[in-house]
């Protein structure tokens, strides 16, 4: 008798041990069970499924503007994982610009033309971007392709200049001591992901103003938490193998790391100066316009309009339409693979004058297999993002608030097409 109690005491403990380590705010649940839709609360009762986290951020402004950020959580869990998938490109973006300002070389910023050459196995060279200006390669249109509809190459290369050591080293230094990105987009070993490309800056007349040589990591990953997922997962023969597919060695970046990235890159002096990032203000504005400008808006590259609608890297606000409200900017980035999909962003409506921001995860692969390229994107995950970002929008139109912000500094001059420009658009891309 007494070890029945004792195990059953066990289970208790467990079960509150568990659901510790997981956050929720009864005012965000309030919220959310407003709105009744039945894949939105088929998500949320089922957090063992779907694996669902949410963080909600009031924004208040005092009399001097000074905002004010409140967060609020729906089953946040930094140790539930998730596949970040394409939301490394947003750290790495930051780190790439920070790392030129750090080399303070004459001649050499975002625009300068960048080149690399291979030096180890599988390291591809590359000297011509057909969808840049010129065809010229510059840290300026890998960013620009790996935020507007989340190109994967540009990620590698943005990567390969940072390399792997001062990508972890720096992110720790600002406190992000869980984020992990040992891995590029490139079916590499876990020692081709340690070295990077022999890369060269040039002038406009083609001569090499910095060259920088191959970098290696020397630095171990803490890969001691093993991660598995699913039931079955297609290997690179296309063979499914009976059994879960193994996470542990795969980027992580807990969700609120990518809050606090994008929220210290929208208005640094809200989170502390060991989190910030050394760019400038000319960067910081770049970055700016990019998280937010549309496909359409964009010259270079020329993509699709049709295939990259307004909405399509935009989950909270991607439903049929493919647009957004009327004089609404979301800055934020997305993610998307293995079944995961993500989404932080910054939204701002300078036509109600409201700012919050708003970070989700969720995971969408009823068949329990992994790497199949068969998940429930469009019959759960995008409708759940959908309602999710109508029912907190609703929710801060609605919110009374003491001050009215002034969102000026959020006003971008964005780019524009030339209704005659007749060269053939990009509808076929890796992201």
């Amino acid at each position: 008798m007494k070890s029945l109690f004792f195990l059953i005491l066990l289970f208790f403990m467990n079960v509150e041990h568990a659901f510790s380590q997981s956050k929720t705010d009864k005012s965000l649940v309030d919220i959310l069970n407003q709105n009744t839709d039945p894949v939105f609360q088929l998500v949320l009762k089922d957090l063992q499924t779907y694996r669902l986290q949410i963080i909600y951020t009031k924004i208040d402004r005092d009399k001097n503007n000074k905002p004010a950020f409140t967060h609020y959580f729906f089953n946040h869990n930094p140790e539930l994982y998730f596949n970040p998938a394409s939301m490394v490109k947003l750290p790495l973006a930051a780190l790439a610009l920070e790392k030129l300002n750090t080399l303070n070389k004459t001649g050499v910023n975002k625009f300068t033309t960048i080149q690399y050459d291979s030096g180890y196995e599988k390291q591809t060279s590359f000297y011509k971007d057909v969808s840049a200006p010129n065809e010229f390669p510059t840290i300026a249109h890998f960013i620009k392709r790996a935020f507007l509809i989340s190109e994967n190459d540009p990620y590698n290369r943005l990567y390969q200049f940072v390399g792997q050591q001062e990508i972890h080293r720096s992110l720790h230094d600002k406190s992000y001591a869980d984020i992990r990105i040992p891995r590029q987009f490139m079916g590499f070993t876990s020692e081709q992901n340690r070295r990077s490309n022999f890369l060269r800056f040039l002038d406009d007349k083609g001569n090499v103003v910095f060259a920088q040589p191959s970098l290696y990591n020397p630095d171990e990953f803490d890969f001691s938490k093993e991660i598995k997922l699913g039931k079955a997962y297609m290997n690179r023969n296309d063979e499914i193998v009976n059994e879960p597919f193994d996470f542990t060695m795969q980027n992580n970046i807990p969700l609120m790391d990518l809050q606090q990235i994008l929220q210290s890159i929208m208005i640094p002096s809200s989170v502390k100066e060991n989190k910030r990032f050394g760019i400038s203000e000319e960067d910081r504005r770049f970055l700016l316009q990019y998280l937010s400008q549309y496909p359409v808006e964009t010259p270079y590259p020329l993509y699709d309009a049709d295939k990259f609608y307004d909405s399509y890297a935009k989950f909270f606000f991607r439903d049929s339409t493919k647009a957004l409200p009327e004089g609404l900017r979301v800055f934020n980035k997305v993610g998307w693979a293995y079944g995961f999909l993500t989404d932080v962003s910054y939204i701002v409506d300078f036509k109600n004058q409201i700012e919050y921001m708003l970070a989700a995860t969720v995971y969408v692969n009823s068949d329990g297999v992994i790497n199949d390229g068969k998940y429930d994107y469009d019959e759960i995950g995008y409708p759940f993002f959908y309602q999710l970002g109508k029912t907190i929008y609703q929710h801060e139109l609605n919110r009374r608030r003491k001050r009215t912000p002034d969102l000026g500094a959020f006003k971008i001059e964005y780019e524009k097409r030339d209704p005659a420009d007749t060269r053939p658009v990009i509808s076929e891309v890796d992201n």
